[in-house]
């Protein structure tokens, strides 16, 4: 098994062929082939011809490519950042073609949405969306492998069997590689429903496999966004409007250009509508570090605007104001809880809030673009090339068609890198360049910068009947929404029923019952984070479903797998093809409940909490143990059992799980964004704390409750219940509650 990341070998002899000082950037062009993909980050494998028409090459489909060396290149269409996709996809086109795993290589798709279909990559949907186009361009190749050699062996193709990249006669013992029939298959017919395996008869798919990029990782040879280098290329970095939304004032570039190696100083246009490009100023240059020195030596001013005034503490105080009444916009209801609450001697009510959160990506961002004329060629890790592609074309005003988009690896996405915003700015910096120009941001630049998960609050009352079970749930929340960031328009009732998944649409029976949303105004840039609006709804849910429990005299997990039932709420809209099971919910509470030998009793100081919920249609249950000794947390173990169907690749299931736990302890113990006068406060880890080594859990154990179900995805739906799970095991240890995050001792 290989990978076709980036030979550095060949881009030094391309470097030595093509000096930089001698390049134009129309010369460029030229070389890298704006329209054809040729150039070293193509990720073409070196030694395979890109000659398509070449006869002895067998292309059946966009995804598969067979040579004569009986190797195979599956390309790929989704971005990979660190969550396997490269392997798993490669792995269920490898299955249905019977490859000789050893002998496959994967190439990444630069963005074509005509030739590739939709190439996003977020909602843990990759598996879900490729599973059957995939299965079919695999099954296909292989009936037209199995044509050429029944041709060739004069016996019917129903006799024939395949293995290894190679069809197998069982009665002659005969085999024939796929190289030596690819000519020959490339003359037939594409099947138009090809016969697919049963799970049965799988022999990659579900068994443990590393990642294909594993070793080029290891060893430094794999080629990120920042490891971008083309000939003659320079670098810029970006000072941009410090207030979101501000605009540029004044700028004095004299002692920027006094700095050795510094090129240029050029302005970037702010961008709005769904891009959201800062205003700002960009310092080019030979090399980053001239660009950081002279980016240090200019002089601005910059306006405020609208925003200059926002901060935290105005934010929570508004979100409890608005929360306080009836919410701006109903987003369901059930029964009549306001009639029923009002009416209880007994009325549980807690409030819940979570602040801002960074995606704080160990790759900051960066991009490499160069513009000639009408044309435009970006290298990008880009979960999104296709969005990336249409921004740029619309800021640059050229046609569509004429702006490329590669994709590198992605050194941590989690949804930032979702937004065109520094693929755009790339691209208008560039367009003042006379090269190729990468723009490389800080950790200060891209903290402070960032889309965030949006600040929330949210309020429920509730009571219970005379069995101690809930008859009544009233659930008001505010946050700034998503939505809002790309919409021209205040639409509240849309916004409430975008962020209200995990609270509007939670899964307990509850005869009276309502969802309520009231926008907080902000010209903080939101976007989606890791598991989106389940991360703080859940918590909220889940942390309050426990306080219910306790209050009625129940055991939680008894509680929660009593109340689970049909969903009742049309809003949040079900997914058709995916509609809640509650067995698949209760079977995994009862998994992890299980595995963590849920009621054992614990050591004094020790406390065990439960979560669970649904995100990306994926089920999760979650069991932590804790111990608060002394003013001190330590968190012993962590259970996850989780349903997305068949787990394709083990290994990597396995890792998308412990990832969103220690993602999602860390912004219930360390994250938060402060805003103080328009601006991000924190830039760096000094002040943005993330979960420490020593402060993970000694323990992460991954079950998976497999049903026979249409694959989904695991990159999201272990992070929505860690923090109710935390929460609640720490209330068991201390007696204490935690309602807002980041939890503090």
């Amino acid at each position: 098994m290989s990978s076709d990341l980036f030979d550095p070998e060949w881009v030094a002899e391309r470097r030595r062929a093509t000096p930089a000082a001698t390049l134009t950037r129309r010369q460029f062009f030229r070389v890298s082939g704006l329209a054809g993909g040729g150039l070293l980050l193509s990720m073409a494998m070196p030694g395979i011809s890109e000659d398509a028409a070449e006869a002895s090459v067998f292309e059946p489909n966009v995804f598969v490519r067979i040579d004569p060396d009986n190797r195979a290149t599956i390309t790929v269409s989704q971005s990979e950042m660190g969550q396997g996709v490269r392997t798993t996809l490669a792995m269920i086109v490898a299955e249905e073609l019977d490859l000789d795993w050893s002998r496959v290589s994967v190439r990444t798709a630069p963005a074509n949405e005509e030739k590739y279909g939709r190439q996003g990559t977020g909602g843990s949907a990759s598996i879900r969306r490729n599973w059957t186009r995939l299965r079919e361009s695999g099954a296909s190749a292989r009936a037209m492998l199995v044509a050429a050699a029944a041709e060739r062996l004069g016996v019917a193709a129903d006799t024939l069997e395949t293995g290894d990249s190679h069809v197998i006669d069982p009665a002659s013992g005969r085999r024939l590689a796929y190289g030596d029939l690819a000519a020959a298959a490339a003359t037939k017919p594409v099947p138009d429903k090809p016969s697919l395996k049963t799970p049965a008869q799988f022999r990659l798919l579900g068994k443990e496999h590393p990642g294909v990029d594993v070793d080029a990782i290891v060893t430094g040879k794999a080629i990120y966004g920042a490891d971008v280098r083309l000939p003659g290329m320079l670098y810029a970095v970006v000072e941009r409007s410090p207030v979101h939304g501000g605009s540029l004032k004044s700028y004095d570039d004299t002692a920027a250009l006094k700095i050795n190696g510094v090129r240029k100083v050029v302005t970037v246009p702010a961008v709005g509508g769904s891009t959201n490009v800062h205003a700002g100023v960009a310092v080019i240059a030979d090399s980053t570090w001239a660009a950081m020195q002279g980016r240090d030596a200019l002089a601005i001013e910059w306006n405020a605007g609208p925003h200059g005034s926002e901060n935290s503490a105005a934010h929570s105080q508004k979100m409890h104001e608005l929360t306080s009444r009836p919410g701006e916009a109903t987003v369901n209801r059930l029964g009549d809880p306001d009639k029923v609450l009002a009416a209880a001697d007994d009325v549980l009510s807690a409030t819940y809030e979570v602040p801002f959160l960074s995606h704080a990506t160990m790759e900051p961002m960066n991009c490499t673009a160069a513009v000639d004329g009408d044309r435009c060629r970006i290298w990008a890790p880009t979960q999104f090339p296709n969005w990336a592609a249409r921004a740029t074309s619309e800021a640059l005003k050229i046609p569509a068609a004429n702006v490329s988009v590669e994709i590198t690896l992605i050194g941590g996405g989690f949804g930032r890198r979702i937004n065109p915003d520094y693929a755009v700015e790339a691209a208008l910096v560039a367009a003042q360049a006379d090269a190729p120009v990468k723009v490389t941001w800080s950790r200060e630049d891209d903290m402070r910068h960032d889309f965030y998960r949006p600040a929330a609050l949210h309020v429920i009352d509730a009571c219970l009947d005379d069995a101690g079970m809930p008859l009544a749930w009233r659930q008001r929340f505010s946050t700034p929404a998503i939505r809002a960031t790309y919409s021209d328009k205040v639409d509240v009732d849309a916004f409430g029923v975008g962020e209200s998944d995990g609270a509007a649409n939670m899964l307990y029976r509850i005869p009276n019952r309502s969802c309520e949303y009231s926008y907080l105004d902000s010209g903080i840039n939101r976007g989606w984070w890791r598991a989106v609006h389940t991360t703080h709804a859940t918590f909220a849910v889940e942390s309050f479903i426990d306080e219910l429990a306790e209050r009625a005299g129940k055991d939680p997990l008894e509680l929660r797998l009593a109340l689970i039932d049909e969903l009742e709420v049309d809003r949040p809209e079900q997914n058709e093809e995916f509609p809640f099971r509650p067995q698949r919910l209760k079977g995994v509470l009862q998994l992890a409940a299980a595995k963590a030998g849920w009621g054992k009793p614990l050591p004094a100081g020790h406390g065990m909490g439960i979560a669970c919920g649904i995100d990306h249609l994926s089920y999760a249950a979650e069991v932590v143990e804790v111990s608060v000794i002394d003013g001190k947390l330590r968190i012993h173990k962590v259970v996850c059992a989780a349903d997305c169907g068949p787990v394709l690749n083990p290994n990597g299931g396995r890792a998308q799980i412990e990832g969103g736990i220690v993602q999602g302890l860390s912004a219930a113990l360390r994250e938060r964004i402060t805003v103080a006068d328009g601006r991000i406060v924190e830039g760096n880890f000094g002040d943005y704390r993330i979960l420490r080594i020593n402060e993970s859990p000694l323990v992460i154990e991954t079950y998976f409750a497999e049903t026979d179900a249409h694959p989904t995805g695991l990159g999201e739906p272990s992070v929505p219940p860690i923090a109710a799970a935390l929460a609640n095991a720490i209330y068991a240890a201390t007696g204490k509650r935690h309602r807002s995050l980041p939890i503090e001792i």
